[in-house]
């Protein structure tokens, strides 16, 4: 059976060689790669470059702070992109890249409002998606992972084993995560703890600390990471082992929560997408309209 499983993954890698080979250096591969530059903008950066070849793109679910939103996906061989869709396959926005050799995926359960979910991580920022079928993503999965092992192959690194925790929907619950007292409303604001990523109140998050792999800048954590954090920072230094403050990101056993970018606020990027960004191409309901949301190029 074992035997049997790895034939058909090496099967289906051999298939995304060949893909790559056959694609790149054509002239089609050059203008889906320019058509989605130009649908960034000059907001976006150049996707363009030597050997790189896109090999898939469609729109699914990204579980922001406050609610699932649509976003566009884009699969190279070496980067996943991602943005808001303003127009609906001629404008995007908030364009993120992600290197394929940073990426481990996780499959998730259905909840009563999204289906067919995983979580893409890094050491950065993890999120949840969902594609519109099951089989949409399958595919999205397995493409994925034959490009990351590709990827580790051809750059020599080891599968990323420390990630970002993602942050949990304001949503999710109504009181503090940490104290379990503090009820939120309209007066008393959610903040999201950058280390675990737990929907938190102001009392249980005036600590700042200092993780250079999420910012230049120190970032909220919650009163318990922060005493986490400190104690392994406290217990290298007595142990003659003090690491440079800019690796404290590595230190092991430690997983650090998405951040929301360099500034202290609590607006993630999904926040600040603004005007219609967000809404469904065609007014089309996600899981339930028979369209397919997702292609891959031969």
């Amino acid at each position: 059976m074992e035997e049997a499983r790895r034939k058909k993954a090496a099967l289906k890698e051999g298939k995304i060689e060949k893909m790559v080979d056959h694609l790149v250096n054509t002239e089609i591969n050059s203008q889906r790669i320019a058509a989605v530059e130009n649908c960034f903008g000059a907001s976006g950066q150049p996707l363009a470059l030597p050997g790189r070849v896109l090999l898939g793109e469609g729109i699914l679910t990204k579980e922001c702070r406050k609610k699932a939103k649509p976003r566009i996906f884009f699969l190279f061989n070496d980067i996943l992109v991602y943005g808001s869709i303003v127009i609906s396959k001629r404008k995007y926005s908030s364009q993120h890249i992600i290197p394929l050799e940073e990426v481990t995926l996780e499959t998730l359960p259905n909840t009563w409002n999204a289906k067919n979910r995983w979580m893409i991580k890094t050491s950065k920022k993890s999120f949840v998606v969902s594609a519109a079928s099951m089989t949409e993503r399958e595919e999205w999965i397995r493409h994925i992972e034959e490009c990351v092992r590709r990827q580790l192959r051809a750059t020599g690194r080891p599968p990323t084993t420390e990630h970002a925790a993602p942050w949990i929907p304001d949503k999710a619950t109504d009181i503090c995560m940490r104290c379990t007292q503090t009820k939120f409303s309209a007066l008393t604001r959610r903040h999201h703890c950058r280390k675990c990523g737990f929907v938190v109140c102001g009392d249980c998050s005036r600590e700042r600390f200092l993780m250079p792999r999420l910012s230049s800048k120190p970032l909220r954590v919650c009163g318990l990471c922060y005493r986490e954090l400190t104690a392994e920072k406290r217990k290298e230094e007595e142990g003659g082992r003090r690491q440079p403050q800019q690796d404290l990101a590595h230190l092991p056993g430690t997983t650090y929560g998405a951040s929301s970018g360099e500034d202290e606020s609590d607006k993630s990027d999904e926040d600040k997408d603004g005007g219609t960004a967000g809404s469904w191409p065609m007014g089309l309901e996600f899981y339930a309209s028979g369209v397919k949301w997702s292609s891959f190029h031969s």
